[in-house]
């Protein structure tokens, strides 16, 4: 049983995966990000489906989601973008085959120390200042890997700070430190097989991003990186793979001028038909949405959000003649008729990104998966 329930389509998602090769040609291949759940979309699923339709390997942030991966039944590549951080992620390393991010002399060690086989990825920081070796550092963690019986070093990397801000020079600089630390690594004699950088707005944004491997992940869920990337050619191609749906549960017809939702924020103008919708903050959806021009489609028409948004429902404005009735099928994001409600819309107005739109929607929320 469920109040609200989003629709995968995996159509969608193939299309993505032909869009993204069409834009890095056929030299570099692609490493699926499905972290945070195949953001919000299904880890396991679209990882079926994108590895069906090209990708060669899968990228998680934590061990626990390559863990379930690998309990599905999937044995693609699966890189940890992230050094274990406890015995229980090395545990999961080593039993599940991952493939791990390295970029400290602590991370290197502990790996090495488990005595299995394995092969890592020295990440290089070349301005995200998140996580990564210092590019100084990266011949000696080199030499570190090579002095253990266990490890292969695969995979040198680094991650795009500003990539999504395609006239932002920085991007360029990330690339030429790149290039330095993967040059002083061959000079010291490491032919490094792997090297990548490109995550989706890079990839699309910065050809020099391709490498031998690039790592979309927004793009895979056809989602603009950012709106300043929305018209480029390749992004413009990508189809959103989410929508989003609810039955109206209550429709009442609510005098001019009375208050709505918690704190009256908002009243109405006229008389009018409001409905109410259940889904709520505690699904994802933000409660300040309706303060900000929010809105939900029933009958192919925006009705407004009157007042916030509550913890399991939402109230819209249906307008006087509204025919609506309870059980009609609303839309919270996706398509109905003719007019559409985005993540990215949502994610501009309530000052966020569509990445965390789609991640924030909840395990109350059940996921439909269809054209598999």
């Amino acid at each position: 049983m469920t109040r609200s329930w989003v629709v995968i389509d995996h159509e969608a998602l193939r299309h993505n995966v032909a869009v993204i090769g069409r834009a890095v040609g056929a030299g570099p291949v692609l490493c699926a990000v499905v972290k945070a759940d195949g953001y919000g979309h299904g880890a396991v699923e679209v990882a079926r489906t994108v590895l069906d339709a090209g990708a060669s390997g899968l990228a998680v942030a934590h061990a626990h989601e390559g863990a379930a991966l690998r309990m599905a039944g999937i044995a693609a590549p699966v890189l940890l973008l992230s050094e274990p951080v406890d015995a229980a992620e090395l545990r999961a390393v080593v039993e599940h085959r991952l493939q791990s991010a390295v970029y400290s002399e602590a991370g290197v060690d502990a790996l090495a120390a488990t005595g299995a086989e394995l092969d890592v990825h020295l990440k290089v920081d070349t301005g995200m200042r998140r996580v990564g070796a210092e590019p100084a550092d990266a011949v000696a963690l080199a030499e570190r890997i090579a002095r253990s019986p266990h490890l292969r070093l695969l995979g040198l990397w680094t991650h795009c700070a500003v990539a999504d801000e395609p006239d932002n020079a920085f991007t360029v600089v990330q690339l030429e430190r790149f290039a330095e630390v993967a040059d002083r690594l061959r000079r010291a004699g490491f032919e490094v097989p792997v090297l990548h950088v490109g995550n989706s707005a890079a990839l699309f944004a910065h050809p020099g991003s391709h490498q031998d491997m690039v790592r979309p992940g927004i793009a895979l869920y056809g989602v603009a990186p950012a709106p300043a990337l929305a018209s480029h050619a390749g992004v413009a191609e990508l189809r959103p793979v989410l929508s989003w749906y609810a039955p109206v549960t209550m429709v009442k017809r609510v005098p001019a001028g009375e208050g709505v939702s918690y704190g009256h924020h908002r009243r109405t103008d006229r008389d009018t038909v409001v409905a109410t919708v259940p889904v709520g903050y505690a699904d994802g959806l933000p409660r300040r949405w309706g303060l900000r021009g929010g809105a939900v489609l029933v009958g192919g028409r925006r009705c407004p959000i009157l007042g916030v948004v509550t913890m399991d429902q939402v109230m819209i404005d249906c307008g006087p003649d509204a025919s609506v009735a309870r059980g009609d099928e609303a839309v919270l994001i996706g398509r109905q008729g003719a007019v559409e409600i985005t993540a990215v819309e949502v994610a501009m107005a309530t000052d966020t990104i569509a990445y965390e739109i789609l991640t924030r929607i909840g395990p109350r929320v059940l996921r439909r998966h269809v054209n598999r």
